[in-house]
């Protein structure tokens, strides 16, 4: 069967022939900005690391290694709470907190970040009143890093919820009846035997959130607390350094590649298997009384900061800026925003059935190794995309210029600088295995007797992909151009960096009103980008239900 799948079928191009050139061809789009920002510790500018050491260094080390800390923790204590009491448990108001608890997906974290500090901040109009009313004087101070841990924690959470409720929906009744015959009660059998076993989806669940602390920038950003990619930002925007920008985001790659490679080795060690018997659907354990409402309680507690309240203040200050902020500006915004989110999703699901099919056609160890490095982007925060395409294609147009310049003797401007190339290169880059993913399940279903049959009746190569395979993937591309649209739309760094002048986009609004923390202005493009989160959000719920 490998030997058909590696042959070309009549009239077929040369991408069903050289499937690995294929692949590796895609994977470029990952190790190029990885190789230069890397190449960057080879010659580094001495006069740049004395200054980075001696103001900056130490404070982003602290900085970030206590917030990767602070919110890997509240991920995994809420997130493996939540998810414990939804898939094991039956209490008040379970079915609704089953999906309502994955909408805080929706906000991206920068936009929590201002409507907390619009709620909480010393001068808001919470605490104000607290103070006038109640006398409450001392409240815990929004702007720290307890605060930006917490906003980032509720933010996160759901990446350990969905995968841990996974893990924990598939152990059954059996494992926990095993237990019981032990002697184990619930708490003990739950850190004993339930919690270990669904290690795997927790790690998974905590390294995407942890990535995605690494990546952030807005959030940062509007507390004022200084990591890697605010640094790296300035370094670009306020010092003019490119070099410095590039140091940095090449120190920010290797805290990165640590936790995949941690990830990684946590997955390889031991070995969580159970029989599918085992799961499935079995009676929860019902809680009654105080336990009951406590689970109650904490769970609508989680809702209610995570996405009630701070949705409910965006349509507040949303309904107030309409009349004042609502003009032909806005137009473009959105009009820019959809543009740049569009043609991304088609790309990326390009590129992502592209990557799918060279593995399927040959699949080998090599292939994995090269799927697995082409979708590794995803690990790579955008501030570190931005810079390592920038620097070749300003290399590249300064070559073209020459070029130019020499031929004709005339001075030319930018020919890719300045352009919306950079912008979705890297977007491909980071969002590839948000659309691979979903490509790669799709073709997992397609049974191999199916392109046997196919080749018997003399349809192989393009035309077997365009009249059997893509029919059988449309679901699968929809979602991973839907996933990939809405990440897009909340995408802050790379369009920020990256974007060419005028470009501005429903993010960069966001980002430009609440750094002169003109909340209610920035709430009328938040409600805009959540309103559009909401998509995968449904897309989730709806293939969630449809396990369950």
């Amino acid at each position: 069967m490998a030997a058909l799948e590696r042959a070309p079928g009549p009239g077929a191009f040369s991408f069903f022939s050289t499937p690995r050139l294929t692949a590796w061809a895609i994977a470029t789009l990952t190790l190029i900005p990885v190789l230069v920002v890397a190449s960057a510790l080879l010659d580094p500018d001495q006069e740049i690391w004395a200054h980075l050491w001696q103001y900056t260094l130490p404070e982003l080390l602290v900085n970030t290694l206590w917030l990767a800390l602070g919110v890997g923790l509240g991920v995994s204590l809420i997130g493996v709470a939540l998810a414990w009491l939804t898939a094991a448990c039956e209490f008040p108001g379970r079915r609704f907190f089953t999906w309502a608890l994955l909408l805080p997906l929706a906000l991206p974290a920068y936009v929590t970040a201002f409507v907390w500090l619009g709620l909480f901040d010393f001068s808001a109009w919470l605490p104000t009143w607290l103070r006038d009313t109640w006398g409450i004087v001392w409240l815990p101070p929004v702007r720290s890093r307890g605060g930006v841990i917490l906003v980032m924690a509720l933010s996160l959470y759901p990446y350990v919820y969905l995968t841990a409720r996974t893990a924990f929906q598939g152990q059954g009744r059996r494992l926990m009846e095993a237990a019981q015959s032990l002697g184990l009660g619930r708490v003990r059998g739950f850190f004993r035997v339930a919690l270990p076993m669904a290690r795997p989806g927790i790690v998974a669940g905590v390294s995407l959130a942890l990535m995605e602390t690494l990546a952030d920038f807005g959030t940062v950003s509007v507390f004022n607390y200084n990591t890697f990619t605010t640094a790296i930002y300035k370094a670009w925007f306020s010092m003019f350094s490119l070099s410095a920008a590039s140091q940095l985001a090449s120190i920010l790659i290797f805290f990165v590649l640590v936790l995949v490679l941690l990830e990684q080795a946590s997955r390889q060690k031991r070995s969580y298997a159970q029989s599918a018997r085992g799961g499935g659907a079995s009676a929860r354990i019902r809680l009654i009384g105080w336990q009951a409402w406590l689970a109650a309680g904490f769970a609508g507690l989680i809702f209610l900061l995570a996405f009630a309240l701070p949705f409910t203040q965006l349509l507040v200050w949303a309904y107030h800026a309409v009349g004042s902020d609502l003009d032909t500006r806005y137009f473009a915004f959105i009009w820019h925003s959809l543009l740049l989110s569009g043609i991304g999703a088609v790309l990326v699901a390009a590129l992502a059935l592209a990557l799918g099919y060279a593995q399927r056609l040959q699949p080998s160890p090599g292939m994995a190794f090269t799927v697995r490095l082409a979708a590794i982007g995803y690990a790579l925060p955008g501030a570190v995309l931005a810079v390592g395409f920038f620097i070749p294609v300003a290399w590249l147009d300064n070559l073209i210029i020459d070029q130019v310049r020499a031929w004709t003797g005339h001075e030319t401007g930018q020919i890719l600088g300045g352009t919306l190339a950079v912008m979705l290169l890297a977007y491909c880059a980071r969002f590839l295995a948000v659309g691979f993913g979903s490509v790669e399940t799709g073709l997992g279903r397609i049974t191999r007797s199916l392109d046997e049959a196919s080749e018997v009746l003399g349809v192989t190569g393009f035309k077997r992909l365009y009249r059997v395979h893509l029919p059988m993937l449309r679901a699968p591309l929809l979602v991973a151009m839907a996933l990939t649209f809405v990440d897009i739309m909340k995408e802050l760094p790379i369009t920020l960096m990256t974007r060419p002048f005028g470009w501005d986009t429903l993010a960069t609004r966001v980002f430009e009103m609440t750094s002169e923390g003109e909340w209610e202005r920035a709430a009328l493009p938040a409600v805009a980008i959540a309103i559009v989160g909401l998509l995968p959000i449904f897309l989730l719920i709806r293939h969630s239900d449809a396990r369950t």
